[in-house]
């Protein structure tokens, strides 16, 4: 069966990995194997993720919990919206982007809300080509991440589509699934 790590453990495992600690002795600390661990170091570059905030403007579980209660009264979309104190714009789009007013249900929604905001986003320098250039170039010079970040700040202080941090040329370098460089 496999093992899921609460997120307390998943901080440990990035604290520990950050302090050094190998892969079998974090696993043996958790009581997990060497390889789950290589994996999950792997897959974030060894950095930890950082924590997912909804914005305010997002709607809650409580709030799609809500939408279902009032559909199921059989309030209009504007009542509801009134009550939430939401556009009815915002409840209609929320109610038939999730199987419309017959069929909607709150926990269905929200977990598709949390998958979609989940999705990968476009590389940085897969989309920026004189970015990416650059980057290489100050690569194969045996420049770190954080001269070549330093370097474009200071040298094209006005371009702003040449700025780059070095988190993201290490995640670059080091995600699988990001293969610009």
């Amino acid at each position: 069966m496999r093992r899921t790590f609460t997120a307390e453990e998943k901080a440990s495992v990035f604290e520990l990995w950050k302090n050094g600690t190998g892969f079998s002795e974090i696993a043996n600390i958790l009581g997990s194997k060497p390889g789950t661990i290589f994996t999950m170091l792997r897959d974030t570059g060894g950095i930890k993720p950082h924590e997912r905030k909804r914005a305010v403007a997002h709607l809650t579980l409580s709030e799609r919990e809500e939408i279902r209660a009032g559909l199921s009264a059989k309030m209009s979309i504007r009542a509801i919206a009134t009550a939430l104190n939401r556009s009815p714009s915002t409840i209609s789009r929320e109610v038939q982007r999730n199987r419309g007013r017959r069929y909607y249900k709150a926990v269905d929604a929200n977990n598709r809300a949390n998958r979609i905001a989940k999705r990968p986003k476009p590389c940085l320098l897969d989309q920026n080509l004189p970015l990416r250039k650059l980057v290489l170039e100050k690569l194969e010079m045996k420049w770190s991440p954080e001269q070549i970040s330093g370097w474009l700040r200071r040298t094209k202080p006005r371009q702003k589509t040449l700025r780059i941090s070095p988190e993201t040329i290490y995640k670059t370098l080091y995600f699988r699934s990001r293969e610009a460089l």
